[in-house]
């Protein structure tokens, strides 16, 4: 029996919200960010990829609670978001001062990386309009009370981005549970963001306080121990490269820790070269491990928002199945396929995901 009561679809308006900051990606494509003339833009965030992945590729419907200022630069992300068919009904907008100072959107400027030189991303996100909400700015009643929501989704960067936006994720969340949405986070742990923020000590002062409140917990390799504090005799407190076993002992001592935690996920990643990954994932249920099955040497094209498609996939095998076999095999397809193509977000269909998971190769298709 699946620990994850989840609510009909029929009974809700949305199958899946997000709470998070969409940036524009500025990517130079083949070139360099220091030496290129020319950008291809792209939107992206943590916590949106996962409501497009869900949309777009699985066919849920998925909102997005974010916020833009209104001017044109504002209106653009709106487009993307639009285009990739998540609901932003939910969104606020914010006088523009005209300058930036106030509020602004945020850019993320990414690298892919190829080889031996390593993917790099910097970010440029200060006094954006995302960071700047704060707890009332949002009616949570109504969304979670009368529209209604399966399940809620956030993660650490945005956790990260201010003093207020913490305390907008645990209104959200205590929402959200009382009205019997299941919530997942992403720990996502992110220095760079920490760096000027309280550091690793406020990260962890912060997602500790946060994990009180989730039902599903999502970490890739490093995030557990840098983000919660676990910390696992035996085993790397780096984790460059989790392995089944470490990742048995991390839970172990995770769920003892916060007891309420009915799901546990991670991927499993290590990184031979930028473009070639060993790549796997496995989710813990209800005292039971199932893990998908382990793809070495996968090519990596993109490797940025594969972990926010294992996350989306991962919440269609609970939402469509509530089965966590399905889930982890559905979610590390997901993020397989995702870093096959450039950009943030997924552009794999179902049938792909579905294909992959059955075995199916790379052989043409016509």
């Amino acid at each position: 029996m699946s620990a994850l009561q989840i609510k009909s679809a029929d009974s809700c308006r949305f199958d899946q919200l997000s709470l998070g900051e969409v940036m524009l990606r500025l990517d130079p494509g083949d070139g360099r960010i220091r030496c290129t003339r020319t950008f291809t833009v792209w939107e992206g965030g943590g916590e949106y990829n996962v409501a497009r992945g869900l949309r777009k590729c699985f066919g849920l419907r998925t909102a997005l609670v974010s916020a833009f200022p209104e001017n044109d630069v504002g209106r653009l992300v709106e487009d993307f978001i639009m285009q990739g068919g998540v609901d932003v009904s939910l969104l606020k907008w914010l006088p523009f001062d005209g300058v930036g100072r106030q509020t602004r959107v945020g850019l993320n400027f990414t690298e892919r990386g190829y080889g031996i030189r390593g993917a790099l991303g910097i970010s440029d996100r200060g006094a954006t309009a995302a960071s700047q909400l704060k707890p009332g700015d949002i009616d949570w009643e109504y969304i979670f009370g009368t529209l209604g929501v399966r399940w809620f989704h956030t993660g650490g960067i945005y956790a990260a981005l201010s003093e207020t936006t913490p305390l907008l994720i645990e209104e959200a969340m205590i929402a959200a549970r009382k009205h019997g949405t299941i919530t997942s986070y992403d720990l996502n742990y992110r220095p760079s963001l920490w760096k000027a923020f309280g550091g690793l000590a406020k990260c962890q002062e912060v997602n500790r306080r946060i994990a009180r409140h989730i039902d599903v917990m999502i970490g890739n390799e490093e995030d557990y121990t840098a983000c919660l504090g676990i910390a696992v005799e035996g085993v790397d407190a780096n984790l460059s490269a989790l392995d089944i076993s470490s990742f048995r002992k991390m839970i172990a001592t995770t769920v003892a820790t916060f007891p309420n935690f009915k799901v546990c996920a991670t991927t499993l990643r290590t990184v031979k070269t930028a473009s070639v990954n060993d790549w796997g994932a496995v989710c813990w249920h209800n005292g039971e491990f199932y893990e998908a099955p382990h793809m070495e040497d996968l090519w990596v094209f993109d490797r940025v928002g594969g972990g926010d498609s294992f996350a989306s996939g991962l919440i269609y095998g609970f939402l469509a199945h509530n089965d966590p076999d399905r889930a982890v095999r559905t979610g590390a397809a997901h993020g397989a396929l995702a870093m096959t193509t450039p950009g943030d977000t997924s552009m794999a269909s179902q049938a792909e995901v579905e294909k992959i998971m059955a075995g199916g190769s790379a052989r043409v298709v016509r």
